[in-house]
């Protein structure tokens, strides 16, 4: 039987909704926020998915703000603190408990190659400075370095690290992260890799963390109660649609493309405007409509509504 624990589910890395001029769209928020909700899953904004590392504080602590009064009982509440600059962390992961987040997710610094030692280091003490529970986020694809599953194994019985969120495509990663943390009771498994969300719920993984999930996070509260009562047959055959529609944004294109992607398909389904932000730009109307396109027809053939 599945341990429970308190920090599990489906987690959804939220884009950063913004307007024309680049500032907070409040009702896009609160759309996703919505529909978060009525699906039953949780957001964690501030992230890969939502910009995070392109956005300037004051907007970060508005939508930290907005996301606090948002929340409802029974939700968790997630958010990024990741910066180049250690007491910007510090000092956003306070604003952050402070207006209702329920625990903070941060990547190493992207600039410096760090030691294992370092790394270590580093967390213990952003750690002990932050006060609050801990999430250690692992995506070489961003930081260009990967956290050893043996830091993260000794970081995790510091009191205010309480899980990782691992974005590592690594089939043997995953396997070695299970059989370490899978029965754990004091620490959580969080899986970001979208392609292997079927492997990872049914073989241990306490949640995921799945950016299409903010177009369709039914898909992922439906693999989560599909793996519950062991029916692995229909928890495959939702990752065949979270592939299809991951697929339909990422496939071919940069990570910072695929963004302006996600929040044209999100724009189609009413949830917010398709603006990034810079240095992220848009691509063509054509790629727009090519996208628009090809999400109704993956609808049509599954059988899916959005939104």
């Amino acid at each position: 039987m599945k341990i429970k624990k308190k920090y599990q589910g489906i987690v959804v890395p939220a884009v950063t909704p913004v307007t024309e001029s680049f500032e907070l769209d409040e009702g896009g928020v609160e759309n996703m926020f919505a529909n978060f909700h009525s699906n039953g899953v949780f957001p964690f904004i501030l992230g890969t998915t939502g910009e995070a590392a392109s956005l300037c504080t004051d907007l970060k602590n508005n939508y930290i703000k907005l996301a606090g009064k948002l929340k409802r009982p029974g939700d968790m509440l997630y958010a990024g603190i990741a910066s180049n600059c250690f007491d910007e962390s510090v000092d956003l992961a306070k604003y952050s408990f402070d207006h209702g987040v329920d625990a903070v997710v941060a990547n190493l610094p992207s600039y410096y190659r760090l030691s294992d030692d370092q790394v270590k280091k580093y967390f213990e003490q952003l750690a002990e400075k932050c006060n609050g529970p801990l999430i250690i986020y692992n995506i070489p694809a961003t930081t260009h370095m990967s956290i050893s599953l043996e830091v993260i194994d000794e970081l995790s019985y510091h009191d205010n690290i309480v899980a990782t969120k691992d974005s590592e495509r690594s089939d043997e990663r995953l396997k070695q992260s299970l059989k370490l943390w899978a029965d754990r009771a004091d620490f959580s498994h969080f899986l970001g890799w979208a392609g292997r969300s079927d492997e990872g719920i049914l073989n241990g993984c306490d949640g995921l963390v799945p950016s299409t999930g903010n177009l369709h996070p039914g898909i992922y509260k439906d693999m989560a109660i599909a793996a519950s009562n062991g029916d692995s047959v229909k928890v495959h055959a939702l990752q065949k649609q979270s592939d299809l529609l991951g697929n339909l944004y990422q496939s071919g294109r940069l990570l910072g493309e695929s963004l302006w992607a996600l929040k044209v398909l999100m724009n189609e389904a009413g949830l917010c405007k398709p603006h990034v932000v810079p240095p992220l730009q848009p691509l063509s109307d054509g790629e727009a409509a090519a996208l628009i396109k090809g999400m109704y027809e993956i609808m049509e053939l599954e059988g899916l509504k959005i939104n």
